[in-house]
This record gives structure tokens, C-alpha cells and sequence, in this order.
């Protein structure tokens, strides 16, 4: 960015607008998410894709198989971690989340109406489960009754901005924001 922003609000406020972007642009740097789950004492990590971003509410959305390995993680154990990194503005979140998954229902149903004409919906057609052994890949497709809505309900940011004029940190919180040490 080549403006650095200086009022901390206005920083909360242009991290909710670019996840807002992220969640429309297919390229912007924030559409691809890693999100880190725990089971037990196993660390999880895979990416995800932004699909929706409601900062009214401080909620991201994406979706996911409900057979996945991540959705029984999630049931035992919602507390979460996202992490993006954006290399156009030198800008790194870590989001801390509560985790809540919707398998069926109207939401479910309009999510996948807009999803089921587009190439991304075979992602969730499969008829075996995420991480099957197979012997080769194969286009075999099932029915949609696989596909999960997976919301984040985010309770910290942690902002992290890399710069040559020096690095800066903030945190956003329920309690309000605070800078922090790089």
C-alpha cells in the first residue's frame, strides 16, 4: 500500500474492506485462506476459499465437504485460526474464530442454488470422502448432499503490516484495538 494508514480504526476498517474484496475477486491475495483446527494434540492446517465476508457481524464463510476430516475437528474442538498473507500490501492476519457448521437448511440450500452452475461445484459431488485412498483419480461425481457451509466468527485480528519504513502490529479485539510490538 503506499499510503500507510495511521488511526487505528481506519486500519480495522480497510482489513474488513479487503477481506470484503476477497470474498467478490477470485485474484485478490486474501480469497485463499489457511485455517488451522486442532484434534487432540494433532495441529490441522489446509486452505480454504473465501466465499462471503459480513463484517456487521464479523463472520467469514466458505465451504467444505461435510465428510471432510476438518467438520469432525470442528464439532469437537471450534475454536480456529485463519491466516493470509497479501504481498501488494505487505499485510499479514492472523483471525482467531469460533467455528459453526450448517450440513442442510435454507442457507445451505440458497448457498448451493448460486454454486451448482459453476465449476467449482464438483469439488462437492464425490462419492467417497476427502483423503479416500483411490488407484488413480477419476471423475466420478455424486450429489450435492456432501456440500457443508462452514462460518467464522472472528474474535481477534491480529494485523501485521510489513514495511520498509518499519514494521507495525495491531490487534482488534472485542475489548478494542491496541498496537503491538512487531
Amino acid at each position: 500500500m503506499d499510503t500507510r494508514i495511521d488511526a487505528l480504526n481506519l486500519i480495522e476498517a480497510a482489513c474488513w474492506n479487503e477481506l470484503e474484496r476477497a470474498a467478490r475477486e477470485r485474484e485478490h491475495d486474501w480469497r485463499l485462506m489457511a485455517l488451522a483446527t486442532a484434534d487432540g494434540s494433532e495441529p490441522a492446517l489446509r486452505t480454504v476459499v473465501l466465499r462471503e465476508c459480513d463484517r456487521t457481524v464479523r463472520q467469514l464463510t466458505f465451504y467444505t465437504d461435510a465428510r471432510s476430516p476438518k467438520v469432525a475437528q470442528i464439532a469437537r474442538v471450534p475454536q480456529a485460526a485463519l491466516l493470509v498473507w497479501s504481498r501488494r500490501l505487505g499485510w499479514q492476519l492472523r483471525l482467531r474464530c469460533h467455528l459453526t457448521i450448517e450440513a442442510d437448511g435454507q442457507a445451505v440450500s440458497s448457498r448451493w442454488a448460486r454454486l451448482k452452475m459453476t465449476p467449482s461445484a464438483q469439488d462437492y459431488l464425490s462419492p467417497l470422502p476427502p483423503g479416500t485412498p483411490i488407484e488413480y483419480p477419476g471423475v466420478e461425481r455424486g450429489t450435492r448432499e456432501h456440500f457443508a457451509v462452514v462460518h467464522a466468527r472472528i474474535s481477534t485480528i491480529d494485523w501485521l503490516e510489513l514495511h520498509d519504513g518499519g514494521h507495525r502490529r495491531a490487534r482488534f479485539a472485542a475489548d478494542g484495538p491496541s498496537w503491538l510490538h512487531p
